[in-house]
């Protein structure tokens, strides 16, 4: 695995990787379910990337993101569903399975990562804003974009200290395109309100 690992540029998984995220938000704008596709296409190359560089947190983050990502794309499928009128589901059952699975596999990364490394403390504050924001994201809500900015904010830093430029780059478009969807959805938000 490590030679396998070794063979592919690192540049290659990273740009790969960014591809896919910025396909993926054109979709998260809309809510549909491609989002979760592309989302989902991102994973292993930045997997790969992040098995590489020994940055457990980040890897086992894309192992929660898959855990996310096939979470959200049914939970997505059974609350149209809902709203249909077609079926009713146990909600609290299906947003408190993927968390425990989430945390139990943060909780593994965060025991093999050495603190001792300054940068990793900064790696660690990544994930767990990146983790609120999923979860926000999984449930449509409009607050999950600010934190998203935040852990841009924050991943650009990292991402310059690690050297992944197309990752360090797409902090920037990523929170700019966050602003426009915050803005997308605190509309839906009002318009919902407004109905009720």
């Amino acid at each position: 695995m490590a030679d396998f690992l070794a063979s592919l540029p690192s540049w290659l998984l990273d740009l790969s990787g960014a591809v896919c995220v910025l396909v993926s938000l054109w979709f998260l704008f809309a809510k549909r379910r491609a989002y979760w596709h592309w989302s989902n296409a991102s994973l292993l190359p930045y997997f790969l990337l992040f098995l590489a560089g020994s940055q457990w947190m980040l890897a086992g983050l894309q192992v929660c993101y898959l855990i996310f990502g096939l979470h959200g794309l049914y939970l997505w499928m059974l609350e149209e569903r809902r709203d249909r009128g077609e079926l009713n589901f146990n909600e609290p059952l299906w947003y408190g399975v993927t968390w425990v699975a989430s945390l139990l596999i943060f909780g593994f990364t965060v025991a093999v990562t050495d603190f001792s490394a300054g940068w990793n403390w900064v790696q660690f504050v990544v994930v767990v804003l990146q983790l609120v924001a999923n979860f926000g994201t999984t449930r449509r809500w409009a607050w999950s974009w600010p934190v998203w900015i935040a852990s841009n904010a924050v991943g650009a830093v990292y991402y310059w200290h690690t050297q992944y430029w197309a990752l360090f780059a797409l902090q920037f478009v990523l929170a700019a395109m966050s602003v426009y969807g915050w803005r997308l959805w605190r509309q839906d938000e009002r318009r919902v309100v407004a109905l009720a």
